[in-house]
């Protein structure tokens, strides 16, 4: 599979489709897949652009908004995770992943996807201590503080990933893991970027939580950006497997910031994006840890009286297969949700909204979503994510249509015990000794061989349960 690895987009997205297809022309080969690693900037509108923590110079509306609108159409199947130059508020509508124009695919807060019999995993946002223990908290309208703290990477994310087992191909992170610069040319990289050099020698430079992903599941290869650099690595773990490391620049005139992978895979796969069966059962069993809380949340391990492995077994991942009728592949049920940017458009009050994507995912794997339970906490009423005053002019009933991914919703029996929310409001932390409810799943009963799993459950539809 020929892959086009992309470093920081910086919304240029129509000026790296230009350079793929010049690409393919000169050395008349077909790409299969174009891949980010971050900053992608998916900004809608105006309104988007104010949701970015950039300098005002650099508040632009790009290019994203034309394939968003369907002014032009992505030429290749595309796939991205976030950096700390994004629209938030349009990503953190899927914490999950989904699609954000036609072929162009965000992977979530983290996510594990199969695209060709290649299976691809990434972790968005970049590290930073003081926020990396706490939950997602963050609602729109952001202030300053919480428009940078939004992209910042979350324990849970880092301990999701870390139940993973089996081959991964391809992994994505924003940043880079620390203690990388090790593994490659570092005189060299101190000659292009010399005020590295106090971050190198104190070792300072890069994420630990991406270092300890990457000794762990031992991708084949691991695609960065962030510090607007070309750097490669070769990595040999301890099993004698191989990592190959390739950091890429910006989206600029005359900087490295793509570069085409052959990666072999299997042929009779189809180029379609699936879910990963291993990482939706993770999902699926982790839920009860996800936090939306500004405080420090632990995350269970060895000596707590609850369970810490989530690596799913046989009868799990079965369970899964199931919920999805056996079916993984990832519907095509984007929608637009938002106004397309028009230089003459009215400015629009910015708000949270719930996307009908993470709607049907959530349903569908009960899971919760984060948006909605900082709402509930908040007491704040959201709606789906579709402005019904331009429907008609921007959404049709068809392909692309919200209408039709949201008439197959359709709302689980409750799960948990009846709460108030003041109650609700009283615990600390997920893995708090008030929250040791246990969850009954759709009167399925437990999982074969799973532990029992203590939640006291935020409801994602709770106001419908108490008409």
């Amino acid at each position: 599979m020929k892959i086009a690895i992309v470093g920081c987009a910086h919304g240029e997205l129509e000026k790296i489709y230009d350079t793929m297809e010049a690409y393919q022309r000169m050395n008349k080969i077909k790409i299969d897949l174009l891949i980010c690693c971050g900053d992608f900037q998916a900004s809608r509108n105006k309104e988007d652009l104010h949701c970015m923590a950039v300098p005002p110079k650099y508040t632009q509306i790009c290019t994203f908004y034309k394939y968003y609108s369907g002014e032009l159409e992505a030429p290749v199947l595309t796939v991205f995770i976030g950096g700390n130059h994004e629209a938030s508020n349009y990503l953190q509508e899927l914490p999950y992943g989904g699609w954000v124009a036609p072929n162009i695919y965000y992977m979530g807060y983290a996510g594990i996807i199969n695209v060709g019999g290649l299976r691809i995993g990434g972790l968005s946002g970049i590290y930073k201590g003081k926020d990396y223990m706490k939950g997602h908290y963050e609602k729109v309208p952001y202030d300053e503080n919480s428009k940078r703290s939004v992209y910042h990477v979350r324990n849970l994310e880092v301990f999701r990933l870390k139940q993973l087992s089996g081959k991964i191909d391809v992994f994505l992170s924003h940043d880079w893991p620390s203690d990388i610069f090790n593994f490659g040319n570092v005189k060299q990289l101190l000659k292009k970027k010399p005020f590295f050099r106090e971050d190198v020698e104190s070792n300072q430079l890069g994420s630990q939580p991406s270092k300890e992903l990457l000794h762990g599941l031992k991708p084949a290869y691991w695609f960065a950006a962030h510090l607007h650099c070309k750097f490669a690595a070769l990595i040999k773990h301890e099993n004698k497997s191989i990592t190959r490391f390739l950091a890429l620049d910006k989206c600029l005139p005359k900087r490295k910031f793509m570069q085409i992978v052959d990666i072999p895979h299997d042929e009779s796969a189809p180029m379609k994006i699936s879910y990963d069966l291993e990482w939706l059962a993770i999902l699926f069993l982790t839920n009860h840890l996800l936090s939306v809380k500004n405080i420090q949340t632990y995350m269970p391990g060895v000596g707590g009286q609850e369970r810490y492995n989530f690596t799913p077994c046989v009868e799990e991942k079965n369970h899964i297969q199931e919920r999805f009728n056996y079916d993984l592949i990832v519907p095509n049920n984007f929608c637009r949700t938002a106004p397309v940017y028009s230089k003459n458009a009215q400015k629009v009050k910015l708000k949270a909204l719930l996307n009908p994507q993470t709607i049907e995912f959530c349903e569908k794997l009960a899971l919760d979503d984060p948006v909605m339970l900082v709402a509930e906490n908040l007491n704040i009423k959201l709606n789906i994510s579709t402005d019904l005053s331009y429907t008609e002019s921007l959404i049709d009933t068809t392909a692309n249509s919200c209408e039709n991914s949201l008439g197959k919703i359709s709302l689980p029996d409750p799960k948990g015990d009846e709460r108030s929310s003041s109650e609700e409001d009283s615990g600390s932390s997920s893995t708090s000794d008030e929250e040791n409810t246990n969850v009954a799943d759709k009167g399925e009963g437990n999982l074969p061989g799973a532990s029992p799993v203590p939640k006291r459950l935020k409801r994602r539809n709770e106001e419908l349960y108490k008409s």
